[in-house]
């Protein structure tokens, strides 16, 4: 091989390596600029028993992708978590600068019987504290088995829709429609979704999540 041949080969080199970094820098500046949709919430949020990558988060990013919408989902669910535990994390989330927030909370609290006017006080901070931030938020609400009592019951399910007319949300009044009831769409445990559950879940916050949304 000739030294001119050896220069060449080196310049082609360079240009290859330069041409792979700048579009790997470009694909990373574009993945950050994207606007990102957090979904906050408890274990519906997080996908609890079922695998990575079958969480509602997860469809309703492949939702969003096959619509031509280019935002970025990420999912802040936690098992167990209640509303008071969802005022604790509203830094970690508020330091993502999200567009949109995806408000999940309540079925934990209703779950141990805690006070209603506890759950709307805590409700009511997380929202407040994400549109002082700028961030647009909807709201979804889920609802009691019946064994826990009618008063109980229409005084939770009332929590959601209280909160929406006072803030103006887009409200998703049960988050679960299409899924709870629907064979194959529930866990054993009749509380979380399944993977085919959270497809329909996905579905139902792309409805709401709509109106908020450009291409």
């Amino acid at each position: 091989m000739t030294r001119r041949h050896v220069l060449l080969l080196l310049i082609t080199l360079c240009l290859t390596t330069t041409f792979h970094s700048d579009c790997t820098a470009q694909a990373k500046t574009g993945e950050r600029i994207r606007p990102l949709i957090a979904c906050f919430g408890d274990s519906l949020t997080a996908g609890h028993g079922v695998t990575t990558g079958q969480t509602y988060p997860d469809y309703l990013q492949h939702d969003l992708d096959s619509r031509g919408y280019a935002y970025r989902v990420v999912n802040k669910g936690i098992d167990g978590n209640t509303t008071k535990d969802g005022v604790d994390r509203l830094k970690d989330v508020l330091s993502l600068h999200p567009q949109i927030v995806l408000v999940e909370f309540g079925g934990n609290d209703g779950l141990r019987g805690l006070p209603i006017s506890v759950t709307r006080q805590n409700l009511d901070l997380i929202v407040s504290t994400l549109l002082k931030a700028g961030t647009k938020v909807v709201l979804a609400g889920i609802t009691l088995p019946p064994n826990y009592g009618p008063d109980y019951i229409q005084q939770f399910n009332e929590t959601y829709a209280m909160l929406a007319r006072k803030y103006k949300l887009p409200l998703i009044p049960f988050l679960l429609k299409n899924v709870y009831g629907t064979p194959g769409s529930m866990q054993a445990d009749g509380i979380h979704a399944t993977e085919k559950g959270n497809q329909q879940v996905a579905l139902n916050v792309l409805q709401a999540l709509t109106p908020l949304l450009k291409k």
